[in-house]
């Protein structure tokens, strides 16, 4: 028989007689949670645990000594069974019943008329999770996976909202003026103060707030996100929390669908199409962009590929954002480098082989000039290079002119971390060939240097890479 569905609600214990029935340990957790809720606790048993023992003598609850009497439950709100006797625990819920007390029996939902959920704790926001005792399991699961989401500053949130609670209902009588001021104040500025601890300075913010007119738009704010290369599952968990408070979202064509189904509903979401050779949106026209939507009052997220500093121009969008006044946040994201060649089973760095690794990247011929090229052709060191695949041949012969052995080994990672990974091993000097006999495509990051070897042997996502015959010895 399916668990009957419950009717969520939060009790007011405090000062209120609450009665436990065991002197164990489970009787002790339970009455410790009691006593964070203020309730009066008496607990009821033959024998106690030492703390339940120290709690009575400091005057923190009291003690009945002696097998269970129906009248301990005179003036009790609530009662917990929690001894290990089944039969005591029966009775116990037999005579609530009677007497239409609400009672909880430890492990017995058929027994219980109420349940004690899983409990996420950012008081004053208690979030609870049920299954109706079907699996208490599942619930501490979930339980777990929304600790995970909600950031620890929520609590402080709610204790500075209710602060200001009577002021704000003073400054909007009309419900859906409080309402927007509410969810402008719970994801923006303020709400940004307190995740960084800046209490004092969220006060003063509110009281800003609440001093502009209805005809001023509030400020807005922008955060750039790094959506990382593309396994939805390597998005931050602040990453996450900025997706689900934008109003707007201005993405990247490498940003996967996955991240995106992330973000709150009714965002409006806007493809800025950044890609090697393939720009719908000038930078220019996306820093213009964040500007408007910022100066409408809108929570922006500017989501990247990868991380927002390494090759994605984030340093250049803060610089304007900053120029012009707009509040900005980052959050970094895993860059590109670091989670192709994990998922490729490819450590950058390697005590017998490569003591350092260096990000480059080579998107076209003029960047390849720019680049010192008898630093980057140096033994015991592995490059990372973040390009599309037309310039190999000209990055193959300048290591090679600089120094750098023909047979170092190389990885083409394509669609790193993502289902359609491709990975494709070989030589420096067969790198041309290898991407076209493969016909390897943007979006692939190309790793050089010994480590990229032993991506045949540790390989772990997706399927097997694909191994070049070396160049020396096929013309053998």
């Amino acid at each position: 028989m399916p668990a009957a569905r419950l009717y969520p609600i939060f009790t007011q214990l405090a000062g209120r007689a609450v009665l436990v029935v065991g002197g164990g340990n489970v009787a002790e957790r339970k009455t410790a949670a009691l006593l964070e809720a203020g309730a009066d606790v008496q607990v009821g048993a033959t024998t106690f645990t030492p703390q339940l023992s120290a709690w009575a003598e400091n005057g923190r609850i009291s003690l009945i000594y002696g097998e269970f009497a129906e009248e301990w439950l005179d003036r009790q709100w609530l009662v917990v069974a929690a001894t290990s006797d089944a039969a005591v625990n029966a009775q116990v819920a037999a005579a609530t019943e009677r007497r239409r007390i609400w009672t909880n029996v430890v492990d017995d939902a058929a027994l219980s008329s109420f349940q004690v959920p899983a409990v996420i704790d950012r008081a004053p926001l208690v979030v609870a999770v049920s299954t109706a005792g079907a699996a208490p399991v599942l619930a501490r699961l979930v339980r777990e996976a929304i600790e995970r989401v909600l950031d620890p500053s929520l609590g402080a949130l709610a204790a500075l909202a209710e602060r200001w609670r009577g002021r704000i209902r003073g400054r909007f009588a009309d419900l859906g003026q409080r309402r927007r001021f509410l969810e402008r104040l719970f994801q923006g500025r303020v709400a940004e103060l307190v995740r960084r601890g800046q209490l004092a300075v969220a006060d003063a913010a509110i009281a800003r707030e609440l001093a502009v007119t209805e005809a001023e738009p509030a400020a807005g704010s922008v955060v750039l996100v790094g959506a990382g290369p593309g396994d939805a599952g390597l998005l931050t968990l602040k990453g996450l929390r900025a997706l689900n408070e934008a109003d707007v979202i201005l993405y990247d064509s490498l940003v996967g669908a996955d991240v995106l189904a992330l973000a709150r509903r009714d965002a409006e979401r806007i493809d800025v199409g950044k890609r090697a050779g393939a720009h719908s949106k000038s930078q220019d026209e996306i820093h213009e962009l964040l500007l408007a939507q910022a100066r409408s009052g809108k929570r922006v997220v500017r989501l990247k590929g990868g991380d927002p500093f390494v090759f994605g121009r984030g340093g250049e969008e803060i610089e304007f954002l900053r120029a012009h006044g707009i509040a900005y946040e980052v959050v970094p994201g895993v860059t590109a480098a670091l989670a192709c060649a994990a998922y490729a089973g490819i450590p950058l760095t390697h005590r017998d082989s490569a003591q350092s690794v260096r990000f480059v990247t080579a998107h076209c011929k003029a960047s390849l000039d720019t680049l010192d090229w008898p630093a980057l052709a140096a033994e015991r060191q592995t490059l990372a290079v973040y390009m599309g695949v037309a310039g190999l041949e000209r990055l193959r012969d300048r290591l090679v002119a600089h120094g750098r052995a023909a047979t170092t080994p190389i990885a083409l990672i394509e669609n790193g971390s993502r289902t359609t990974q491709r990975v494709v091993l070989g030589d420096l000097a067969n790198l041309p060939q290898v991407a076209c006999e493969h016909a390897v495509v943007s979006p692939a990051l190309l790793i050089v240097g010994e480590v990229a070897a032993l991506g045949a042997q540790l390989h772990w996502f997706g399927a097997a890479p694909l191994t070049a015959a070396p160049a020396l010895a096929r013309a053998a």
